[in-house]
């Protein structure tokens, strides 16, 4: 890969790269809530080594991974209150947790500030380097909550905390219009989420979901559930005790 920075542009020392450790059980559970529960047993974790990158902390044998993510490269900024749980079916863990895992190895490494990750980042899906699933597939958040940018709207760097459990199906380069939710995924029902396309342009970000919001039942059994792993994520840090916002 070519990519061209002067070494007078990383002479910027990194402001708040430095993510804390996240306790490893409460993590562990984190993670393993994005999955449904039929699948947990057998998933592999990864852990984030906040000096590292992620590590895996328990190998799993049903090709299903889980794990928080820490960081989003897209803002271009860091922060240390994003936590969001993810799991990954085997072609996503093929195509699209390679690109977690160098985004949380290169900000680890105190070396890089958030916006020149974010050139680098743009740079590897543009040549390349970084692919769209090669087929159709799941992604599940189904975790009681997760804290994030609000997306690529108006206001896209409010972070929020978001009590949505929800499936995510693989959809690169699709837009809401193509599934007729619009405008601006305003309508009921599934929307097209692609936190990349502003950074690369509408149809170029290989790494496109159409959302479904689980069903109010399902969503009341999972926040019934989840009320211990709350109470020890709020207890860990106060942030996941603000209330959410979400249109879905």
């Amino acid at each position: 890969m070519a990519l061209v920075i002067t070494s007078q542009s990383f002479a910027q020392k990194p402001a708040n790269w430095q993510l804390d450790k996240m306790p490893v059980q409460l993590e562990t559970d984190f993670a393993l809530s994005a999955l449904p529960p039929y699948l947990r047993a057998n998933a592999t974790v990864y852990l984030l080594d906040p000096n590292k990158g992620y590590y895996v902390g328990r190998k799993g044998s049903n090709g299903f991974i889980c794990f928080v993510s820490r960081t989003e490269w897209e803002w271009g900024e860091f922060r240390n209150d994003i936590a969001a749980a993810i799991s990954y079916d085997t072609e996503g863990a093929r195509a699209i947790f390679p690109v977690y895992q160098d985004l949380a190895a290169m900000r680890a490494s105190g070396k890089y500030t958030a916006a020149q990750i974010k050139i680098i980042m743009t740079d590897r899906i543009k040549k390349g380097v970084y692919k769209a699933p090669a087929r159709q597939g799941v992604s599940f958040m189904l975790g009681p909550v997760m804290r994030s940018y609000n997306g690529p709207t108006s206001d896209y760097k409010k972070v929020i905390n978001m009590h949505m459990p929800h499936y995510m199906f693989y959809a690169p380069y699709v837009t809401n219009a193509d599934i007729g939710n619009t405008p601006d995924a305003a309508k009921d029902g599934p929307f097209v989420a692609n936190a990349g396309a502003p950074v690369l342009g509408e149809r170029k970000s290989p790494f496109g979901y159409i959302i479904v919001p689980v069903g109010a039942a399902e969503k009341t059994k999972i926040m019934k559930d989840s009320e211990d792993l709350l109470k020890r994520l709020i207890a860990y840090k106060s942030y996941f005790k603000a209330e959410g916002e979400m249109k879905h």
